[in-house]
């Protein structure tokens, strides 16, 4: 009896840990991800992305469904539906002729764009992917806001700041080069002309040394040359008294 006893026990362990490895491992669930919030303008298009990742390969049987839920509205509507590769479109709703399917689900895409946004448009989008077996899971939703001209984001905002700064920056830096090369110009063309006055000055000193030299040459010529005149008639002069 006790080596029955004991023989069972294994068995029954090893039942146990079976059991309670299918109770408590994890069910594999889909996933779908999409945008929280997504703007456009009136008359615009929106691009509306989904994707999604399942631990199933993607069989034929996938299908991805979007609906539509407005602002201030408790009603849902059924948009666009994809199953055995074909997409099917709302044509009769408020969506008419105004969605396209974009998606590609061998990649995982289930995205569609909606065309000439209105402000009517406004709501919430959610896309929703099965994959079978693969169906347990949440699905994803992304707000719609339609604005008469794009909204200013804060990014966008902070960039024109950090624009506008350095533009005053390199604005500055460039009138500060100008100044700069103007002062040169002006110290050198003060420069040339100092050095043109202190040329004059010297020429006209140089000149006037010169005249200066020749002034008692010229005396000099002069006197001799008198001189040699009155000798002369000082001769005649004796001569005819002879």
């Amino acid at each position: 009896m006790e080596s029955l006893t004991s023989s069972r026990t294994p068995c029954c362990l090893l039942g146990l840990v079976v059991l309670s490895a299918l109770t408590f491992s994890p069910t594999l669930a889909i996933e779908v991800y999409t945008d929280r919030e997504v703007h456009g303008t009136v008359g615009s298009k929106v691009h509306l992305s989904c994707t999604f990742w399942s631990s199933e390969w993607i069989s034929d049987d996938i299908s991805v469904t979007w609906h539509y839920q407005p602002d201030n509205s408790r009603n849902t509507y059924s948009i666009f539906h994809y199953s055995k590769g074909q997409a099917h479109i709302d044509d009769t709703g408020i969506f008419k002729e105004r969605i396209e399917w974009v998606g590609y689900p061998r990649s995982k895409d289930g995205s569609i764009i909606v065309h000439n946004l209105d402000f009517s448009d406004n709501g919430t989008f959610t896309c929703d992917v099965k994959n079978p077996p693969d169906v347990v899971g949440k699905s994803s939703y992304v707000h719609l806001l339609v604005y008469d001209k794009g909204p200013v984001r804060a990014g966008m905002v902070l960039g024109i700041i950090i624009g506008a700064a350095l533009g005053l920056v390199i604005l500055v830096a460039i009138l500060a080069y100008l100044i700069r090369y103007c002062w040169l110009r002006r110290q050198i063309r003060v420069q040339r002309e100092l050095s043109a006055l202190e040329r004059g000055k010297l020429h006209k000193l140089s000149k006037s040394l010169k005249s200066g030299r020749q002034a008692p040459l010229l005396s000099m010529l002069d006197q001799t040359r008198s001189f040699k005149s009155s000798d002369k008639k000082k001769g005649s002069g004796d001569s005819r008294r002879k």
